[in-house]
C-alpha cells in the first residue's frame, strides 16, 4: 500500500490533521488503536477565549478562532452532522476581588457582555452567585460526535488501520518511511502522551498532566450555556440535565485511574456553585500532553525529515487544532515555514552543542 502520509493517532490532533491533508488532496492512512480514556475522548471540547485566574485572552485567539469556526462548519457540511456548537460561558464571579479583576481584563472585548437582570434572576434559582456573573462567547466541539463520525469516514475511504502502532515495524529514511507493507512519504505522530516513549523525539521536554472529570445529573436544571466558576459544567448534547464537570490537573500521578481526591475536589466545586442537589453518574481520568512552553509542537525531525510531530495542543486543543493542522498541512505539501513558536526545531536547537 502506498500513501502520502501515515498519521498515528485519532484524537483531536490526528482527526484535524488527517482532515486537513485529505481536503488538500493528499492520501492518508490513520493508524489508531481505540482507547476509551484518551484525553480527546474524555475532554469536553470547550472553546473559551478567556482563561485562568488572571482572565487573560488565549494565545492568538483572534487569529485562530475564525479558522476553527470555518473548519468545523466545513466538516459539518462534509459529514452531515453537527460537530461544533456556539455557546455562552456563564461565568460566575467568585469574589469581589476577582470580579474587579475580571472586568479590568475583559471590558471592551467583542466576546464579553453583561447578563440581563432577568438572566441573573433565572440562574439564581440554581446557582450561588452573590458577586454576579458575566457572559463570554465561546463554544464546544462535540468530540463525542466528531471523533466517531470521522473514524467512520476514514473507514469508508480505506484510510484507517485499527491497531496499535508498533515502532519496531517502522523503517525510516530521510524521504520515505515503510511500516510493514505500507510505504509513505512521512509519518506524523499525533498520539498525545504516547509520543513521550518515541525515541526520535526524546529532545522534546513533554509535561504530561492527568485530568479527571465527572458526569453528573442536576435534576430539573437545563441550560445550553457552559457554567463556569472554579470548575466548568458543560451540557452533554441531547441529555437535558446531564453535564460534563471538570477538570482537574495533576503533574505527579502513579497511574491513569480516577482518584477519590480529585473527585472530592470536583464535588466541592459543584457544591460551591450549585444551590440544588446533583447525582454523580461517572468519573473518568486521562493524561494530556503539553510542553514546557505551553505551545503546540509541530514539524519534522531535523535529522530524519520523514518523521513528524503534531502534538502538545493541551487544554486549548479544540480551538487550536484546525489552525495548527492547516499550518502543518501547508508545511508538508508546500514547504511553507512553520511559526517559530510552534516549530519543534526550537527544542532541538536548544540542545545543539
Amino acid at each position: 500500500m502506498n500513501v502520502d502520509y501515515l498519521v498515528v493517532g485519532q484524537g483531536i490532533a490526528g482527526t484535524m490533521l488527517s482532515y486537513s491533508l485529505m481536503q488538500a488532496g493528499a492520501s492518508v492512512l490513520v493508524i489508531d488503536e481505540y482507547k476509551e480514556n484518551s484525553s480527546s475522548r474524555v475532554a469536553a471540547g470547550v472553546v473559551n477565549p478567556v482563561s485562568g485566574r488572571r482572565f487573560t485572552v488565549a494565545w492568538l485567539y483572534d487569529e485562530i478562532y475564525p479558522i476553527a469556526l470555518r473548519t468545523y462548519r466545513e466538516m459539518e457540511e462534509l459529514l452531515g452532522l453537527p460537530v461544533y456548537k456556539e455557546r455562552d460561558l456563564w461565568t460566575v464571579l467568585p469574589t469581589e476581588q476577582l470580579k474587579t479583576a475580571f472586568f479590568d481584563r475583559t471590558t471592551g472585548l467583542d466576546y464579553m457582555r453583561l447578563p440581563s437582570a432577568a438572566a441573573i434572576a433565572h440562574y439564581d434559582q440554581w446557582l450561588d452567585q452573590p458577586f454576579g456573573a458575566a457572559i463570554i462567547k465561546g463554544g464546544t466541539v462535540l468530540l463525542q460526535q466528531l471523533l466517531p463520525i470521522w473514524r467512520e469516514y476514514l473507514k469508508k475511504h480505506n484510510s484507517l488501520l485499527e491497531e496499535r502502532f508498533l515502532p519496531s515495524q517502522l523503517q525510516a529514511k530521510p524521504t520515505r518511511v515503510t511500516y510493514g507493507d505500507i510505504h509513505a512519504r512521512a509519518v506524523i505522530f499525533c498520539d498525545g502522551a504516547q509520543t513521550t516513549h518515541n525515541p526520535w523525539f526524546s529532545a522534546i521536554p513533554f509535561l504530561l498532566n492527568k485530568g479527571e472529570v465527572l458526569t453528573v445529573r442536576v435534576p430539573g436544571f437545563e441550560t445550553a450555556d457552559i457554567v463556569k466558576r472554579s470548575i466548568s459544567m458543560v451540557p452533554i448534547p441531547g441529555q437535558n440535565d446531564i453535564y460534563w464537570v471538570g477538570a482537574t490537573f495533576a503533574w505527579d500521578y502513579p497511574d491513569e485511574n480516577p482518584t477519590a481526591e480529585k473527585r472530592a475536589f470536583l464535588e466541592n466545586g459543584l457544591q460551591q456553585l450549585l444551590k440544588v442537589p446533583y447525582e454523580v453518574l461517572d468519573h473518568q481520568a486521562a493524561v494530556r500532553p503539553s510542553g514546557t512552553d505551553r505551545r503546540p509542537m509541530l514539524g519534522m525531525h531535523p535529522e530524519m525529515p520523514s518523521l513528524g510531530l503534531f502534538n502538545g495542543l493541551g487544554t486549548k486543543g479544540s480551538s487550536l487544532a484546525p489552525a495548527m493542522a492547516a499550518q502543518m498541512t501547508a508545511h508538508l505539501l508546500r514547504n511553507a515555514p512553520l511559526w517559530q513558536e510552534t516549530d519543534i526545531k526550537r527544542f532541538f536547537n536548544r540542545y545543539k552543542g
